[in-house]
């Protein structure tokens, strides 16, 4: 008996961890932790938002100048700018696949699924295009200026204004632009791909359409570990979320990433319609995201690959 008395003092006396005094010591370094973290976090916040603010101020006077001056000066600097403010948010990129490129003078539309804001600054500074969006961005106040200095075409998606809008976007793409197209209309979940609109592909009618390649686009890590679908709110920017709210909940993470699956180029002339562009389309887009969103390895895909899929 006094053996057994003598024992448990000497397993305190060796492994305080496994007292009451241990238990409540993990607990307050799990606590300072947890505060060191709440601290960080807004810090984290500020240093983003500011280094991009203090990026964008003096680009809005260079993006300006250089829209006053002929060549492409514009829009090597736009995709510069917007590749920097994707590394100032901390978001790494990831790119599989080939961008397409002019064939027999045949511009290039590149057409994309959108979930999020984000997807501006990413598609911005991989792509050689102009992006595409709806009239009232104009209006809104410092990201309209940003947009117009980054000369995106704004449409109204008022049927009766199709026509119009359709040969504006022709006369870009015969000034030697490239363009960026959200089809959905809006920005989803992130958890699926919308139906596509035919609308925005009557760009593509004619003898001599524009190539269009698809690019399906899924924010596929959070803190360096694959996203699922509670963490999708994280990255994804729609139904009534404000701006400012969004990019507080979103600055505050580590290990951000972003994968962007460019498909082959498609050629409408092949398309009984623009409907069947347009499902076609939306059907390449929509399997590419659900295999990134599943993160199942990707493969750079081949041109049959891309016209079996489309087809079938």
């Amino acid at each position: 008996m006094r053996e057994s008395s003598h024992q448990p003092r000497r397993l305190t006396t060796r492994s305080p961890l496994l007292t009451g005094d241990g238990l409540a010591f993990g607990a307050e370094r799990e606590a300072a932790g947890g505060m060191g973290m709440r601290l960080m976090q807004p810090l984290r916040v500020i240093r983003r938002g500011g280094s991009v603010l203090l990026w964008t101020l003096p680009c809005m006077a260079v993006q300006a100048v250089f829209l006053a001056l002929p060549g492409r000066a514009k829009v090597v600097f736009a995709r510069c700018y917007w590749s920097t403010v994707c590394r100032l948010l901390g978001l790494r990129i990831r790119m599989i696949g080939s961008l397409a490129t002019r064939v027999n003078g045949r511009p290039v539309v590149f057409v994309s699924n959108h979930s999020s804001w984000l997807d501006i600054p990413v598609l911005g500074g991989r792509l050689d295009g102009c992006f595409v969006a709806k009239s009232e961005v104009n209006g809104w106040p410092f990201i309209g200026t940003i947009a117009r200095l980054g000369r995106t075409v704004f449409i109204s998606r008022n049927r009766h204004s199709t026509a119009r809008e359709r040969d504006a976007l022709r006369e870009r793409i015969a000034a030697g632009d490239s363009l960026v197209l959200f089809p959905e209309g809006t920005t989803s979940d992130g958890s699926r791909v919308l139906p596509f609109r035919s609308a925005f592909f009557a760009i593509a009618e004619g003898d001599d359409p524009p190539l269009i390649q698809p690019v399906s686009v899924v924010y596929d890590r959070l803190g360096g570990l694959p996203t699922g679908r509670a963490c999708r709110p994280v990255f994804a920017w729609y139904g009534d979320m404000d701006l400012a709210s969004h990019f507080w909940r979103l600055a505050q993470h580590h290990g951000l990433r972003v994968s962007v699956l460019l498909h082959p180029p498609l050629d409408p002339t092949q398309f009984a319609s623009r409907k069947a562009l347009s499902h076609a389309v939306w059907r390449t887009v929509a399997d590419g995201a659900s295999t990134l969103r599943q993160n199942r390895p990707v493969a750079s895909p081949t041109a049959e690959a891309a016209a079996a899929a489309a087809y079938a």
